[in-house]
């Protein structure tokens, strides 16, 4: 990694070139008499005698000869500048805002020995964990410092579907999809396990603050069931508005797994096109990121993610990269990741 440009020390930015040696600049000095030459030999001796004695002591002691005259300034500075820390704490800890646990390779790239073990055992939280965490996973993935990582690999948290980006294959299959436990449902939705068990979480957390209960609408379809939902939106609006509603067979994140529509469920479960103006569907908005969701199609987004607003659609993405999104401010996964928008086929 390049290092930083070493500073001048203080010593050398205060010397001032006009006052180095300028007895020369007159023609030299006149050579004085012979006794008095004697004289200044003599205590030009004793004054190397005392300097050697100096810097010998200052060497014995650690400290840089160069350094002499700037060490008890730069301590007097230290002192009148320093504040007190907490018994155990360094002064670099003092200095930096407090941070998510980060690995010894925050700055990995694909042939890091982290990055390539946790690639071969298949772990999504392992791989973003040897790549810094999901900020520094994003980063890396944005800047083109992370080609082992494909955004359309269906297994994968970071997937990203789209308009522009369908699956691949086409017609991925998830290995395992499960129920989420321990909520109200209008159909027998599945998703993959990590994010069932999310979703149980979520759902929890929103009644005991108060957001009230969340219901699952709708989770995995299959590529066929996809199809036959996608070719409703068509024979009852037409392709050019099932295009706003619905996404093609291939093109779906329901067809990963990873993404749930849910609905509020107080008094059995509403629309879903009325979640956005519940107190769940606000609660969700602020919290999903705790349970490693997001959603997915927010408001004034279209023109990225080629849908209308969707208060309801939940992707998972995980813990770390949910926490990164969040933190970053970002509304899109195209913008997370640094993707073209994606309005139209």
């Amino acid at each position: 990694m390049p290092q930083p440009e070493q500073p001048m020390t203080r010593r050398d930015a205060r010397r001032d070139p006009a006052t180095r040696d300028t007895t020369h600049a007159a023609g030299g000095r006149r050579r004085p008499p012979g006794g008095a030459r004697w004289g200044i030999l003599a205590v030009a001796a004793l004054l190397v005698v005392g300097v050697t004695a100096t810097v010998a002591t200052a060497l014995a002691s650690g400290g840089q000869p160069d350094a002499v005259g700037d060490m008890s300034e730069s301590a007097v500075s230290a002192s009148a500048d320093a504040v007190a820390l907490p018994a155990g704490a360094s002064a670099a800890a003092a200095d930096s805002i407090p941070a998510p646990a980060q690995t010894s390779v925050a700055r990995a790239s694909c042939d890091a020995p982290a990055v390539v073990t946790a690639l071969a055992s298949g772990g999504d939280a392992d791989v973003i964990a040897a790549f810094g965490g999901g900020e520094a996973f994003r980063a890396a993935v944005v800047s083109g410092a992370a080609p082992c990582v494909s955004l359309s690999d269906a297994r994968h948290l970071w997937v990203v579907v789209d308009k522009k980006r369908p699956l691949d294959p086409v017609d991925f299959e998830p290995a395992t999809v499960v129920a989420p436990a321990d909520m109200q449902r209008t159909v027998d939705g599945r998703l993959v396990p990590d994010a069932a068990n999310a979703l149980t979480a979520l759902v929890a957390a929103a009644a005991k603050e108060g957001a009230g209960a969340i219901g699952l609408n709708s989770a995995y379809r299959s590529f066929a069931s996809q199809t036959r939902t996608y070719n409703g939106y068509v024979d009852s609006m037409g392709r050019d508005q099932a295009d706003q509603q619905s996404a093609r067979p291939g093109y779906s994140e329901h067809q990963t797994g990873l993404a749930t529509d849910v609905a509020a469920c107080d008094n059995g479960c509403g629309a879903i096109e009325s979640f956005g103006g519940t107190a769940q569907g606000a609660w969700t908005a602020a919290n999903a990121w705790r349970f490693g969701f997001i959603v997915r199609y927010e408001p004034g987004q279209t023109a990225i993610t080629g849908y209308e607003a969707e208060a309801w659609h939940l992707r998972y993405i995980g813990p770390d990269l949910a926490k990164a999104y969040h933190d970053g401010g970002y509304h899109t996964l195209e913008e997370f990741f640094g993707l073209p928008a994606a309005p139209g086929y």
